[in-house]
């Protein structure tokens, strides 16, 4: 069994090319003391995922290998706010859609990863979430890698959701509107509630960026902590590659990757050794006036906001 799965996590069916899997994932809720535990209840949820079919984009990898190669590792974080952004674009209901279509037009063929921050679009409302829908499908058809910023993370029902509207294609049930090739989500909850967003990555040969050592400023106050004899950055680091390895065995790379921000290049030493395989998302550069000290991010990490 790996070692981030539950002891009561339920097995998944085998997978059959083209057809439909049932995950069935158990959660006890326990009552504990310092002394003993006491089993209280237990719920099964059946979520439903298509087995590994042959997609019609690249998968994450793929896209990760080709446009680095291409074009190096640098994304480009598309975070729109009116008030910061040229008057140029307006300051009627359209002015997001403008920018997007400018910044996806002036990366095309210069960056190979854009990272859309979906707090900043749905601020925006409607016109915000059409614009940020808009701007995947112009990203997409550039062939440009696409990244969502969302920070998702709750319980297995709420995740299997969230990984059905941000990573399930419309041919296999998704709505398709905001399908991106990659998802930031938070493992604040535990690993259960990553689960569903591993089983969904893949099948459908996506990426995740799992929250490790940020860059903001208070991150120290929880990840810098230690628990036992470790750090909770380093506990994290190795869940991240276990569940990175569980899912891509025969690949060089491991689709489950880390947010490690680059304003900590100390840390992100630390824990490129615990994730050998792993790509890291190293956002911050913005926030940096000096030249930044990498870390070896291997591969479509590094990130500057637009």
């Amino acid at each position: 069994m790996a070692p981030w799965k539950r002891a009561d996590a339920g097995a998944t069916q085998p997978r059959r090319p083209g057809g439909i899997q049932q995950c069935a994932i158990r959660t006890s809720f326990h009552f504990a003391d310092r002394k003993n535990a006491i089993w209280i209840s237990r719920i099964k949820v059946s979520v439903f995922f298509p087995g590994r079919q042959r997609m019609e984009f690249p998968s994450w990898i793929e896209l990760v290998e080709r446009n680095v190669a291409k074009f190096g590792d640098l994304v480009a974080g598309i975070d729109p706010s009116l008030a910061d952004i040229p008057e140029f674009f307006g300051h009627d209901g359209q002015w997001i859609e403008r920018f997007v279509d400018f910044m996806i037009e002036s990366i095309e063929g210069r960056v190979g990863f854009v990272k859309f921050q979906s707090a900043y679009f749905e601020a925006c409302g409607l016109a915000g979430l059409t614009a940020l829908s808009a701007g995947i499908r112009k990203a997409r058809a550039a062939g440009i890698g696409i990244i969502l910023d969302a920070k998702r993370g709750d319980i297995g029902a709420t995740a299997a959701a969230y990984a059905r509207a941000y990573l399930t294609p419309a041919s296999a049930g998704g709505s398709g509107d905001f399908e991106a090739d990659c998802l930031t989500v938070n493992p604040l909850m535990g690993p259960d509630t990553l689960e569903p967003f591993v089983e969904c990555a893949n099948c459908f040969g996506k990426g995740l960026f799992v929250l490790c050592r940020t860059s903001n400023p208070g991150a120290g106050w929880l990840q810098d902590k230690m628990t036992g004899n470790r750090l909770v950055s380093d506990r994290l680091a190795d869940l991240i590659a276990a569940m990175g390895a569980d899912a891509n065995s025969d690949s060089r790379l491991n689709a489950v990757g880390a947010v490690v921000g680059a304003t900590v290049p100390h840390e992100g030493r630390r824990l490129r050794q615990l994730l050998p395989r792993s790509i890291i998302l190293a956002p911050g550069l913005e926030r940096r006036a000096e030249t930044p000290q990498p870390f070896t991010p291997c591969a479509a990490t590094r990130q500057a906001t637009c």
